[in-house]
């Protein structure tokens, strides 16, 4: 086995090749005059594994060019990060099912899939191969305990994320909790957590992605209000777009950090070890 990646996802697959004690190929990257993509692989071997996480356009197409690349190898794709997966039914009448469309193209040439935190796994099945869902919860638990804080709090930001945040919390016992939104008033909400108060705790926020951030910052200036006495935030896919790192910094969260499944400078946890023993796990099955 030899693995490849994309532009976004370099330093993940170095990770992986060195969890699984794997060469890593060198892939280069360049644009034709109309901006067509090209990409040239190193020597391949009769298995490859391709890291590529969907973070925009780009890289929806250079996934597409590294599968046909390897096209005389056996091929497992590894896409941490799933783009267009949030449009994962038909939503009005003549919108496309945008995750089953992406999902069906990356399907085309590969044997198996790995995705890390999906959203949700029922995209998993638009996938034409085998396709499985990784939980890093453990690394970010692992995360949360370098942290060295007093008794923390782990918070999921809804009832939806609940099982993750309880995968968090399980590494260290902690107590979990999610937030809940109390409408006061036509004009005033309350978001605090269901049933643990904040007041006095050290409070970790997570979730599987944080995009803009606007939500999580209105919770956190209420738990603030509701005596946390700090908070912090932790997630897989750290999108931080329009300004997100910086609004929720100036909401008063002491820490934004997110794993190498988007690689930004937030990345401070890896799913590399999770991918690796997934990756394991299968050859044997």
């Amino acid at each position: 086995m030899r693995i490849i990646s994309t532009e976004r996802s370099q330093v993940l697959a170095a990770r992986i090749s060195e969890k699984l004690g794997v060469p890593l190929v060198e892939t280069k990257f360049a644009r034709f005059p109309d901006g067509e993509m090209h990409l040239r692989c190193g020597e391949l071997d009769d298995e490859t594994l391709i890291v590529s996480s969907v973070v925009n356009n780009d890289m929806f197409v250079q996934t597409l060019l590294a599968i046909d690349a390897a096209d005389r190898s056996r091929k497992t794709l590894v896409v941490p990060y799933l783009g267009y997966s949030r449009q994962d039914r038909q939503f009005a009448p003549g919108e496309p099912v945008s995750a089953r469309a992406v999902a069906r193209a990356l399907s085309n040439g590969i044997e198996r899939a790995f995705a890390v935190n999906i959203h949700d796994p029922g995209v998993l099945d638009y996938f034409g191969v085998p396709a499985y869902d990784i939980t890093i919860a453990p690394a970010i638990g692992g995360y949360v305990g370098d942290l060295r804080l007093k008794d923390p709090l782990i918070l999921a930001p809804d009832e939806g994320a609940t099982e993750f945040a309880a995968g968090v919390a399980a590494v260290g016992g902690w107590d979990c909790d999610h937030l809940e939104k109390t409408r006061l008033s036509g004009e005033e909400v309350r978001i605090a957590p269901k049933t643990i108060d904040a007041g006095g705790r050290e409070v970790v926020i997570v979730d599987d992605i944080i995009s803009t951030g606007g939500t999580l910052a209105t919770a956190a200036c209420m738990l603030r209000e509701q005596g946390a006495a700090s908070i912090h935030a932790a997630c897989v896919h750290g999108v931080l777009a329009s300004g997100a790192y910086t609004r929720l910094r100036a909401a008063g969260i002491s820490s934004v950090v997110s794993s190498d499944t988007y690689e930004n400078a937030s990345s401070f946890i890896s799913a590399a070890n999770a991918i690796a023993t997934a990756i394991r796990d299968d050859a044997h099955r």
